[in-house]
C-alpha cells in the first residue's frame, strides 16, 4: 500500500498528516488517540479506587482484631457527629464511659437484643428470616423496614456513618462475616452496648444510664433497660418519656423468650 503526503501548500510542514490512498482530501483521525487516552485514564482511576476500597476494608479487618481486646478510641458515627457540630458552628461534647459486659445485669443485653435483633444468638451475622419478612412486607405495600442485625449495625457505627450510602451498606455487609469470626457474639454485643449512640453526645450504655436515669448501668432495672433499648431506632429524637409503648413491647418480647 502506498502513502502520499498532503500537499505542502495546504498544510504547514509541522502539521502534515499521512493519509492512506483512497482517503478523501483533508481526511484525518485525530479522535482515536483521545478516546484511547480517556479509556486509559478511566481504567487507572478504577484501579486506584478499587485499591483504595480494598485497603480500607483490610484496615477495618485489622481494627476488628484490635477491638477484640480494646475499646475503640473513636468511631465513624462519633466523627460524623463532631463534623456536623463543627459545620453548624456549635460545641459538641461526648459522654462516653465503657463498661465490661460481665458487670452489666443480663437483662440489659437482652433488652437490646429483643429490641433490635431477636435472633442475634442464632444467626451468623445475617438474619435471613427477617430479610424475607421485610421483603414480603415491601411487596405487599406495607412499607420498607430494615432487617439489619446487631453485627451490621455495629459495623456501621464503628467504620461508617448514619448516611444511607449504598457503598457504606456494602461495607457493612462485607465486614459482617469477619466481625462474627473475629469478635464472637459476646464481644459484638459488648462493643455495641459501649459504642452506639443513645442521645445527643451520649455514647455507650453507661453514659446512657446516667444521662437518662441518673444511675450507673450496673443498676439498671428491667424496665429501664427496655426504656433505653427503645431509643435505639432514633436516639436523637426518642427519649424514655416518649417511647413508653415501645418499651412495653420490648418487655413483652423479653417475657416471651423467658428473659
Amino acid at each position: 500500500m502506498r502513502f502520499r503526503r498532503r500537499p505542502p501548500v495546504d498544510t504547514p510542514d509541522d502539521d502534515r498528516t499521512l493519509l492512506f490512498d483512497g482517503d478523501p482530501p483533508g481526511a484525518s483521525h485525530p479522535a482515536a488517540p483521545t478516546r484511547g487516552r480517556g479509556r486509559r485514564i478511566a481504567v487507572r482511576l478504577g484501579k486506584a479506587l478499587g485499591a483504595l476500597l480494598l485497603g480500607f476494608y483490610l484496615l477495618c479487618v485489622v481494627l476488628l482484631v484490635v477491638y477484640r481486646f480494646v475499646e475503640p478510641p473513636v468511631t465513624g458515627v462519633q466523627l460524623e457527629r463532631r463534623i456536623e457540630a463543627w459545620a453548624d458552628g456549635r460545641e459538641y461534647e461526648v459522654e462516653k464511659e465503657p463498661v465490661d459486659y460481665d458487670d452489666l445485669p443480663r437483662h440489659v443485653g437482652r433488652a437490646v437484643v429483643a429490641a433490635e435483633d431477636g435472633r442475634f444468638w442464632q444467626h451468623r451475622g445475617f438474619d435471613l428470616e427477617a430479610m424475607r419478612q421485610a421483603g414480603e412486607e415491601a411487596v405487599e405495600g406495607e412499607g420498607l423496614r430494615g432487617a439489619s442485625t446487631l453485627t451490621q449495625q455495629l459495623m456501621k457505627n464503628l467504620f461508617g456513618c448514619t448516611c444511607r450510602n449504598p457503598v457504606r451498606k456494602l461495607y457493612d455487609l462485607a465486614l459482617t462475616p469477619a466481625a462474627e469470626l473475629i469478635l464472637g457474639k459476646e464481644r459484638i454485643l459488648e462493643l455495641y452496648l459501649n459504642q452506639v449512640e443513645w442521645g445527643e453526645g451520649v455514647f455507650g450504655i453507661e453514659a446512657a444510664a446516667r444521662h437518662h436515669y441518673d444511675v450507673g448501668a450496673s443498676r439498671l432495672s428491667r424496665a429501664q433497660a427496655a426504656g433505653l433499648a427503645a431509643l435505639l431506632p432514633n436516639p436523637l429524637r426518642r427519649t424514655p418519656e416518649n417511647t413508653g409503648q415501645y418499651r412495653r413491647e420490648i418487655l413483652r418480647r423479653m417475657k416471651y423468650r423467658g428473659w
